[in-house]
């Protein structure tokens, strides 16, 4: 099917204007249909793997994504510099915007996605509702005028009726998107929509849905050529959501007939068809609980789940992108697409699930992905990397294909185990939670899933107890090093348990250790247990614990020690008794869970509050973070304002509580 590439459109190096693992993927590819690439950095990805894994790297600026990967003038300049004729966006930064692939055209480069008048069609979400509408594709009532005062947005959102959807209409990735049910939510949900999406866009206009009540999420992948031809390659179930941001996709959806099936794939290309359509793009639907569809928006872009049809497919869907840019046709009709089996992607975040999934940041000091049949893992990190607060958090993609569905899970839940990070909470134990849980299982998915299991899917506030019997022994064995073998377990009193503390997150695990050798004997408030810690040797540690032997992951950093076992992970310190006073024992202290900005405070010093009040908002990793009152009593020390800059567990106030209490700290 093949016809020579159109001159014009001819190109033999690619620059890819993304980061991490996306533009590892992209660079895979390129390189072996033999394009040279090049690379871009800011300051901060300096030693990333991206940074280093192209035949050039240029740095464009400083580690802030408005300065740097958002910075379209230094794009071009480093294609410029490098000799690069096309540039590929990635996903995410400026991947769906019409200026990039505008100026791209402006400057004679060849942009490796969808033209800019589709991207600005599709990316308008009221303008896209509009030209779908006009083609025949379902779509979901609501409110898409230029009036965008409150007033006009709450009658309109009365006439629609309740619960709706705020949405931007530059937005995605569940910025700029809340879901209002009753009529004193929605000033509150047009205030936070409208700011993420002035952050993240440019564009804080808004539009109203109706919400359509626990709804599937059903998308479908699409590819166009230059020649106008256009057909789909199956379609994905992303419904396992929080927050509106996806984190669990799977090919094919299951559960849906042959002929709805037909009906969406139909839908989406004639979508595609309706913009003139040209590389990869993904049609998403509402799919309600009586089977009927509406449409959504267009994602003019790879998309992070993609690998989960390559895996049905055995296709290469970036080679398919570079291909459609240089001209080529489609490398098969829709007759020939053929599905194989079922794909289950589940996405890695540097989050805390146990403290309402805020976002991590700091070193990875354990770094190990699993390895095993039907299964891929897509990542740009390794031990030592920094998880920044400049960036999303997504850390990895695990993806696992099988025959069938329950093969795939099975498979993702055994990658999941097999997974070892260190150095900052993450959400594995979360989607293990999610992939074993029985509605999963049995494929009854919607969008309130998540919502629905939250009392199953709950993760562990505190380690387990071996956990923390195991860091015990470690840290009582690492206090003996440097002493004399002969004297290293000498006590006046032999045989005589010591006490010993350790800090574990806000918590303190309080326990008595016995040493003889290798051997640890202690108790805590459950009973005895006996440790013996057999090797270790790199991050690998074998110990055994009353009797079972178990292997760990186990790393130091200072005096902190990460230990990691199957999901379960957490960094702990010798903890130092200190005296405090009355006062104080009164106080909770909040910090800081990541560094960011302050967006809006509002309490003011004194203040009497209770448990649960929004003390301030502080945003980072391109979202706004709710931070409240840990307890009911009077604000205290609170002095920051908006637009401060706040640092990794910064004292952001304290709570003078209403009855004495145990002092604790509280990271929000």
């Amino acid at each position: 099917m093949h016809s020579e590439i159109r001159a014009s459109r001819a190109f033999d190096g690619v620059l890819v204007a993304n980061r991490g693992e996306i533009a590892l993927r992209v660079f895979r590819t390129a390189q072996a249909m033999g394009l040279r690439t090049v690379s871009v950095y800011s300051e901060a990805d300096a030693g990333m793997p991206h940074a280093r894994g192209a035949d050039a790297a240029v740095c464009i600026g400083p580690a802030a994504a408005a300065k740097s990967y958002l910075d379209i003038g230094r794009l071009i300049d480093a294609a410029r510099r490098t000799g690069a004729q096309a540039v590929h966006p990635g996903y995410g930064f400026l991947s769906e915007s019409a200026a990039f692939a505008r100026a791209c055209a402006d400057a004679g480069l060849i942009f490796i996605g969808p033209s800019p008048e589709a991207i600005a069609d599709m990316g308008d979400k009221a303008r896209a509702k509009q030209i779908m509408a006009g083609c025949g594709v379902p779509c979901i009532p609501g409110y898409d005028g230029a009036e965008q005062d409150e007033v006009t947005l709450a009658r309109e959102a009365a006439r629609i009726g309740w619960p709706v959807m705020v949405k931007a209409i530059a937005g995605g990735g569940g910025k700029g998107l809340r879901r209002v049910d009753t009529p004193d939510q929605l000033p509150e949900a047009l205030r936070a929509a409208r700011s993420e999406a002035l952050k993240a866009f440019g564009n804080g206009t808004l539009m109203l849905e109706k919400a359509v009540v626990n709804p599937r999420h059903i998308e479908v992948q699409v590819f166009g050529d230059s020649l106008g031809n256009v057909i789909y390659l199956g379609d994905r179930d992303c419904s396992i959501q929080r927050r509106h941001q996806k984190v669990i996709e799977e090919a094919p959806a299951p559960g849906l007939s042959d002929e709805l099936r037909a009906r969406m794939g139909a839908a989406a290309v004639r979508a595609a068809h309706a913009v003139r359509y040209e590389g990869a793009g993904t049609v998403e639907f509402m799919l309600d609980a009586q089977g009927e569809f509406h449409f959504l928006e267009m994602n003019t872009r790879l998309q992070v789940e993609h690998p989960v049809t390559e895996m049905c497919t055995g296709l290469d869907l970036v080679e398919w992108q570079i291909r459609i840019a240089r001209g080529e046709p489609l490398p098969m009709q829709q007759h020939d697409v053929v599905l194989h089996g079922h794909a289950i992607e589940a996405r890695v975040y540097a989050e805390d699930p146990a403290a309402n999934f805020l976002p991590q940041t700091g070193c990875l000091t354990i770094w190990q992905p699993p390895q095993g049949t039907g299964l891929r893992v897509d990542s740009a990190l390794a031990a030592g990397a920094q998880v920044s607060t400049h960036y999303d958090p997504m850390i990895a993609k695990l993806v696992a294909h099988g025959l069938d569905r329950e093969t795939a899970r099975l498979r993702l839940l055994r990658a999941i185990d097999g997974f070892a990070i260190g150095g900052l909470r993450h959400n594995l134990s979360f989607l293990r939670r999610c992939a074993s849980n029985p509605a999963f299982a049995a494929a009854a998915l919607d969008t309130s899933f998540i919502d629905r299991q939250a009392p199953t899917l709950a993760c562990d506030q505190h380690p387990s107890r071996t956990l923390v019997a195991v860091a015990a022994a470690m840290v009582q064995s690492r206090a003996s090093e440097g002493i004399a073998p002969e004297l290293r377990h000498w006590h006046s009193r032999p045989g005589r348990p010591q006490p010993l503390s350790l800090r574990v997150g806000a918590t303190v695990a309080r326990l008595r250790v016995a040493v003889s050798g290798q051997s640890f004997d202690l108790t805590d408030d459950e009973g005895n247990l006996r440790v013996e810690l057999l090797d270790h040797a790199g991050d690998l540690l074998s110990v055994r614990v009353d009797g079972l032997d178990l292997a760990l992951h186990a790393a130091w950093s200072g005096d902190e020690l990460d230990l990691v076992l199957g999901t379960e992970g957490w960094r702990f310190i010798e903890a130092v008794a200190t005296p405090t006073s009355a006062i104080q024992a009164q106080r909770t202290q909040v910090t800081a869970p990541m560094p960011g900005h302050v967006v809006e405070v509002r309490c003011i010093d004194g203040a009497q509050v209770q448990a649960g009040d929004i003390v301030l908002v502080l945003e980072a990793m391109k979202m706004e973070h709710q931070i409240e009152a840990p307890a009911s009593g009077r604000i205290r020390q609170l002095s920051t304002v908006p637009g401060q800059q706040i640092g990794m567990r910064q004292v952001l106030f304290e709570v003078d509580t209403d009855t004495a209490s145990p002092a604790a700290e509280v990271t929000a």
